[in-house]
């Protein structure tokens, strides 16, 4: 049953990176692709804004098909973990912890979840470690 959780835990967080990295690269799942992340961002201080956008697709959709698969783990919670971080620092830490003021809350749970599949492994139903 240990394996089946962490396929689930994995499939479920995994996928949803890799749908966020869809918006922000390809506008996909009512995203603003490329260039609409890529003002959003600069409008908040972050630059170059499409290529911080690029970087911040291409690590959810990386990180979250690695996690996915359970394939090279250790490196898909580590694009995760540092995705959560730049979002934290960058547009939620301001708000406080909770979510619902739009605090990091949410992103504290899925880094927890992502160094937590990393350090007991992504388990038998995987690609590889």
């Amino acid at each position: 049953m240990i394996n089946l959780g962490l396929l689930l835990i994995r499939l479920v967080v995994g996928l949803t990176f890799m749908g966020h990295g869809a918006q922000k690269l390809f506008g996909m799942f009512g995203g603003y692709g490329l260039k609409g992340t890529g003002q959003w961002l600069e409008s908040i201080g972050v630059k170059p804004g499409t290529a911080m956008a690029l970087l911040a697709g291409l690590s959810e959709l990386v990180g979250g098909a690695l996690f996915a698969a359970g394939f090279l783990t250790p490196v898909g919670a580590f694009l995760i973990v540092v995705t959560m971080l730049v979002a934290i620092f960058t547009v939620h830490g301001k708000n406080g912890y909770w979510a619902t003021a739009n605090g990091f809350e949410y992103n504290l749970i899925l880094i927890a979840v992502a160094v937590g599949v990393a350090l007991i492994g992504p388990g038998a139903y995987a690609i590889g470690g």
